[in-house]
């Protein structure tokens, strides 16, 4: 098994997302990663949906999904021609013994600070999946109270864009 990157570009529609998660559901499949929002043009919605399958199992999902009236391009992202990113808001127990050095790792990760209290700090950290899990490991120690994290989103390398050639072939 292997994790694999699909960028999804559908009609910007009620129900298309149930219809699309019930596909993989169907197949066994356990979705790691689901992000969804509108593209640059406000009838199209771009999914980026990470899957842990073996490489012909992911092929027939994908002739699948191409097979929906509301699924208007499929492409499989790979990791070194793609950029991949997730949000991560971390709310870490940080009294006055701790606090100076929470903020340090903070700054280490490039991560912001946008919540203080008396007792915490609540962290806002983007990056790859191994950066926010590097970032955890190291604040675990002072006590982590509260997770919430974004799915991946994904955008292919260089001028060329899906959404153009997309709305062009359809």
């Amino acid at each position: 098994m292997s994790k694999h990157t699909l960028s999804v570009l559908v009609e910007n529609k009620p129900g298309v997302l149930a219809r699309i998660a019930a596909l993989f559901s169907r197949r066994g499949f356990n979705i790691d990663s689901l992000a969804v929002g509108e593209t640059e043009h406000a009838e199209v919605s771009r999914m980026t949906v990470v899957v842990d399958v073996e490489d012909l199992p992911l092929e027939q999902v994908t002739k699948q999904l191409n097979k929906l009236v509301e699924v208007l391009k499929v492409v499989e992202l790979e990791p070194g021609s793609a950029v991949a990113r997730q949000v991560m808001l971390i709310k870490v127990r940080a009294d006055a013994a701790t606090r100076s050095q929470v903020l340090e790792f903070v700054q280490v990760f490039r991560a912001n600070v946008v919540d203080v209290a008396t007792e915490s700090l609540t962290i806002e950290a983007t990056g790859t999946s191994e950066k926010l899990a590097a970032l955890l490991e190291v604040l675990e120690p002072f006590g982590v109270r509260e997770l919430v994290q974004s799915g991946v989103v994904a955008v292919g390398r260089g001028p060329r864009s899906i959404t153009d050639r997309a709305l062009r072939s359809a």
